[in-house]
Parts: structure tokens; sequence; C-alpha cells
């Protein structure tokens, strides 16, 4: 049985962000500390600015490349958390978020997490394309009624019963 530590540390995350304002603040003063929290702040505004238009130029040049733009879309979703982690008032998540920024920290997160990312489609050189799995029925408009025909006793050919039938 595999315990995840996540729903622990989310619970316990207020507390030491409490504890990070009480020990900074008894440090450099209280409204330092407050100076600090509205700086992080305003930087993770711009950051998210800055970066999240540079990640949006690599992606959409790694599209026009016929590249899979996985790992650059995974960058962009951690550069908007980083943001997130730093608006959000507390020294624990500033930090974490200073970290996401930076691209090493992200490229060691994407290869950790990329095993776990279910992928719902396939990259190609001509670009995406769903995935299939199995037989894929294309019904044209006839084939298809909201009427019950099988309640009524009458013998409908659609390729639902083809497949089944196969």
């Amino acid at each position: 049985m595999r315990i995840s530590f996540l729903p622990l540390f989310l619970l316990a995350l207020p507390l030491l962000e409490i504890a990070g304002f009480v020990v900074v603040g008894r440090q450099i003063g209280a409204l330092a500390t407050v100076g600090l929290v509205i700086a992080s702040s305003i930087a993770g505004g711009l950051l998210l600015r800055h970066q999240g238009l540079g990640v949006m130029a690599r992606i959409r040049t790694e599209m026009e490349a016929g590249h899979d733009p996985s790992r650059q879309l995974a960058h962009g979703a951690m550069i908007v958390v980083a943001a997130i982690l730093l608006i959000v008032p507390g020294f624990i998540t500033d930090i974490i978020g200073i970290l996401l920024f930076l691209p090493p920290v992200r490229d060691l997160a994407w290869r950790l997490l990329k095993g776990r990312v279910v992928v719902a489609s396939e990259f190609t050189t001509a670009g995406f394309r769903s995935r299939q799995r199995g037989k894929t029925i294309d019904l044209d408009d006839d084939d298809y009624s909201r009427d019950d025909d099988y309640s009524r006793g009458s013998e409908h050919h659609s390729p639902w019963r083809r497949l089944k039938d196969e």
C-alpha cells in the first residue's frame, strides 16, 4: 500500500507558513515582513507574464517544427503553479515557487512526473491524431435514431449490431 504525504503536507502548510512569518518577523520586523510578502506577490505576477509569454512562444515553435510540445506544456503549467505559489502569502510557498521558475528544477520535475502523465493523443510528423482504442464506428444520419427500434421488434442493421456479431 502506497501512502501519500501530500494531504498531510497541505494540512501542515498553513502552520508552517505562520511559523515562518513569526521567525522572519522577529528577525526583520513586522513591516519589512509584510513588504516582503507584497513584493513576492508582485514578482509572481510579473514573472508569470514574462515567463508565460516565453513558454507560449516555445510551444508554438515546437509545434511548427513538428516536434512534441509536451515538455514545453509541462513547463508552462509549472510556471503557472510557481506564480500562484509566489502570489500566495507565505515564505515556504515563495521558496517552492522560486525553485519552480528555474528551468533545471522544472526539467527535473518533468522527468519525475512524465511517467504519470496520461497522453490522450499521439504526435506524428503530420500533427496530432487521437489514439484509437478498438474499432471506431462512424455512423451516418440514417444509422442513428432516438426511437427504440429494438423494443418494437423491427430489425435494425446498425454498425453497433455488426460489431457485436463479428
